[in-house]
């Protein structure tokens, strides 16, 4: 509101009938750019550019290509948002072996990676994860962990000071101890609906619902042949997710999201995770799936900017 006094040669835009927001943050996208043979440019990161996410944290990349392409992004020398990843998940074949040893396992991720963040992969028992966290915390780094399709182990991750699960709780509804619990501890939940946990994929509602194929500002920025392989065939067995059409009262992630907006709307807060499905336009997917449960549409675009940003420690200066 009010006036400003515009600065000499500004460009001035017209936003007229428009809303201005923050870029979107991913908390968890696998770009999954060309791996081995670095390129100069590539398309998933232009695709999600595109789509208004100007923020991604790669949880988990298999590889350590990305460091590469997040290094050119900050340099100038390619396009994309800022990149952010855990490298490598830690996983139980470390096989830990006391507090020291994971202070060693992790220095690669402080000290050779500097990733600022690692992702505990389901990486042993209670005992190892919680040296997992405590070397975390001595060296800086801001853990996030896999979901695991195990509640009990959800809880575990949660009361011994995780501040980030990836994928949703198996189980919903949940009840108020376990909402207030989730919200007070300050973890962020990024569900990555459009991969539900306990029914069929949100992906495959919006593929069946609505026409991605035909859709031109997908068609600009991702090639052909990933539209043709995605949109054309849906079914098991053929192409991405567990199946194809499925009706409305088999989906699990409306009732996914009912958990979302009541963590979120207990003080806690929560991410969104587009997963990867469908680079760009599957991260509005999974932000329409995450506030389909009833969550205020101001609390869906808190999710989507300034809550992401507290999830990979950037608060103070995105979202």
């Amino acid at each position: 509101r009010g006036q400003v006094d515009e600065p000499a040669g500004a460009a001035v835009i017209d936003t007229t009938g428009r809303t201005i927001v923050p870029g979107f943050v991913d908390t968890h996208g696998h770009l999954r750019p060309a791996f081995n043979v670095h390129k100069q440019e590539s398309w998933t990161y232009r695709a999600n550019l595109a789509y208004g996410v100007t923020t991604t944290r790669d949880p988990q990349t298999g590889s350590t290509d990305v460091l590469t392409y997040s290094d050119k992004v900050r340099a100038g020398m390619m396009q994309g948002p800022r990149i952010y990843s855990t490298g490598p998940g830690i996983f139980s074949g470390e096989n830990i072996e006391d507090a020291d040893h994971a202070r060693n396992i992790l220095r690669r991720y402080s000290d050779y990676y500097d990733t600022k963040t690692i992702k505990m992969y389901v990486s042993g028992n209670r005992q190892q994860r919680q040296w997992i966290i405590m070397a975390a915390y001595e060296l800086g780094l801001m853990p996030t962990t896999e979901g695991g399709l195990e509640m009990k182990y959800n809880l575990e991750m949660l009361i011994d000071g995780y501040p980030g699960q990836e994928h949703s709780f198996p189980i919903s509804p949940l009840y108020e101890d376990v909402v207030q619990l989730t919200a007070q501890a300050g973890m962020t939940y990024t569900p990555t609906l459009l991969v539900a946990y306990g029914g069929p994929w949100a992906e495959n509602w919006y593929y069946t619902r609505e026409n991605p194929h035909d859709d031109p500002k997908l068609n600009r920025f991702t090639p052909h042949i990933e539209v043709d392989r995605k949109t054309r065939r849906r079914g098991q067995g053929v192409g991405p997710g567990p199946g194809g059409w499925f009706r409305d009262d088999e989906h699990i992630f409306r009732r996914h999201a009912a958990v979302v907006r009541d963590i979120v709307e207990a003080g806690g807060r929560a991410g969104v995770g587009s997963h990867g499905q469908l680079q760009g336009l599957g991260y509005h997917w999974e932000l329409w799936a995450v506030q389909s449960g009833g969550m205020s549409e101001h609390d869906a675009l808190r999710t989507a900017t300034i809550f992401g940003a507290e999830a990979i420690g950037l608060d103070a200066d995105l979202g």
